[in-house]
């Protein structure tokens, strides 16, 4: 009958365990002096071996030809826990044997010395699960046993048991399998099955395993009913993501290729992947990005064994670490979205779409969004430009305000306020020319491209680069008015000592001091809409109008 490779492979003596050196070779001390506790306690993640050092333990307290602290595994001792036989050996599942009068009989069972052994051995998994009133109904027996009695607990949720239990054990915390060993492990595995498992689909499962040597075994086990394991076989078998295809759909979200995007998600979809499995490993590629990007040093023992650092390196050009986090935070809100959403397909494309078209609120801070735009223009990657038209050159005439050219001409019976008949007498136009534009109308400031070169180097990279992109210079009654597209220029531009530097520079070029304001190009100058309301107001008193001004 065919055997389960985690059940098959499962290690026999100590020094076939995996990953727990630390805990193997202390118990194996412990059994070589016969300093061995009454009760102990074996914690960690599944799959990590403590069921697994369990039975060994028990096994090895009882061996009557130990080697090294290890089991011999040939003594009748030791054959008949392996195969069952021997009953002064029990193991209670506690999922399932959680009641008071279970941990009773339990009790009650301890007072009889054993019959084939040295030791009466209890081993109670997932102890977490026992309810309060058998917690209880065990801790003086667990406190003070027999001496004939040996008690091992496991559990994976070591903060459910109560700090009472805890203190009359002795602790042992299993750590993950590193994956390079769990690789290795399934070489050896496959190697002695008969299967050909390529280095690629070994360190893939491993990856996949994080850090449980169990989980491995079943993947494996899994992906080899067709045969031959390579990388292809296992994302097919476990409905996963290849390294390629993680590395291509993070390039189309690099390159905002929404189309390339989705298409690789419609193609996951129909292969029959789960989509939020799909960007949960995502974010451990986003993950290790984020190491070989801002890490100093070599991370390649760090990161997964399923990408190099070239491939990583080649992706991260152009990709800021705040574009990383960014997308790290999209991904989880749309996890969190997907567990109880309608149709998880259109929640993993609408997640792509706000990948490929990131805005501001999607970063941490405004300096996160001046690290990514940095970070676009240093390795030639297209920078999204918000609606608008694009900064005006030095030397360009400013256009003329909306409306202004093309407005028609006022009849001549028009009512029109006293201002207007009063400019247009001052200045009467040609029959058929145009209105004259008004004394104080915006020009370019002549000094604008000089300015910009000479704040090289002077003012905060990200502060020039906008400015540069997204602001320009005109004169408004003498004064230097910077007209920004967006906010975030007209903040970055305010903020000292950029604007410090801003008039020093302005001051220099013009040859006197010069007044520096920083304004949107969608606002209006405060002094216009004074005038405006000053001459309403004018108007009014003349036609006797009272006026209320708060």
């Amino acid at each position: 009958m065919y055997q389960a490779l985690y059940r098959k492979w499962r290690p026999q003596t100590f020094a076939d365990v995996i990953g727990q050196q630390h805990i193997t070779d202390t118990l194996r001390a412990q059994l070589q002096s016969g300093r061995l506790s009454h009760a102990y306690l074996f914690t960690g993640t599944r799959g990590t071996g403590k069921t697994t050092c369990a039975k060994i333990l028990a096994r090895a307290v009882n061996c009557e030809h130990p080697v090294g602290g290890d089991p011999c595994n040939a003594c009748a001792a030791c054959r008949g826990i392996l195969d069952g036989s021997v009953l002064d050996v029990t193991e209670i599942d506690a999922a399932s044997n959680n009641g008071v009068d279970n941990i009773r009989d339990l009790r009650d069972e301890t007072r009889y010395t054993p019959a084939q052994v040295k030791k009466r051995v209890f081993i109670i998994d997932e102890v977490h699960m026992l309810s309060i009133g058998a917690f209880n109904a065990l801790l003086k027996t667990l406190e003070e046993p027999p001496g004939h009695v040996l008690f091992i607990l496991a559990t994976t949720e070591l903060h459910k048991v109560p700090a009472t239990i805890l203190s009359r054990c002795q602790r042992f915390d299993f750590r993950r399998i590193r994956a390079e060993d769990i690789a290795r492990r399934l070489l050896d595995v496959a190697d002695g099955e008969g299967i050909g498992l390529t280095e690629g689909a070994a360190r893939l499962i491993a990856r996949l395993a994080d850090g449980a040597m169990r989980d491995a075994l079943s993947m494996l086990d899994r992906a080899a009913a067709a045969g031959a394991v390579d990388e292809q076989s296992v994302t097919a078998a476990l409905g996963v993501l290849g390294q390629d295809d993680g590395i291509h759909l993070a390039e189309h979200l690099k390159n905002g290729d929404l189309a390339a995007a989705v298409g690789l998600l419609d193609e996951y979809y129909n292969a029959g992947r789960d989509l939020a499995a799909v960007y949960d490993q995502m974010l451990g590629l986003i993950r290790d990005a984020l190491l070989v990007k801002t890490s100093k040093t070599d991370v390649s023992a760090m990161i997964s064994p399923a990408y190099t650092v070239g491939a990583l390196q080649k992706l991260c050009d152009g990709l800021a670490s705040s574009t990383l986090i960014a997308w790290s935070r999209v991904i989880g809100e749309t996890l969190d979205r997907m567990r109880s959403a309608a149709n998880r397909r259109v929640e993993a494309e609408l997640c792509a779409v706000r990948l490929c078209s990131l805005g501001a609120d999607a970063y941490d801070t405004l300096g996160g969004r001046v690290e990514a735009l940095e970070e676009q223009m240093k390795h030639g990657v297209p920078v999204r430009m918000a609606q608008g038209d694009a900064p005006a050159q030095s030397g360009t005439e400013a256009p003329p305000p909306p409306g202004d050219a093309d407005a028609p001409p006022l009849p001549d019976d028009a009512d029109a306020p006293a201002w207007v008949g009063e400019q247009d007498a001052a200045n009467p136009p040609a029959a058929g020319d145009k209105p004259q534009p008004p004394a104080d109308r915006q020009a370019d400031w002549p000094h604008w491209a000089k300015l910009m070169e000479g704040l090289t180097g002077k003012i905060n990279t990200g502060a020039h680069t906008n400015l540069k992109l997204s602001a320009k210079g005109i004169e408004e009654e003498g004064a230097l008015v910077i007209l920004c597209e967006d906010g975030i220029t007209a903040m970055l531009a305010k903020a000292e000592p950029t604007m410090k530097v801003i008039r020093e520079q302005a001051a220099a070029l013009a040859g006197a001091p010069i007044k520096v304001k920083v304004r949107e190009a969608d606002e209006q100058p405060v002094q216009q809409k004074n005038d405006a309301v000053e001459a309403l107001i004018g108007r009014a008193k003349e036609l006797d109008i009272q006026i209320n001004e708060f």
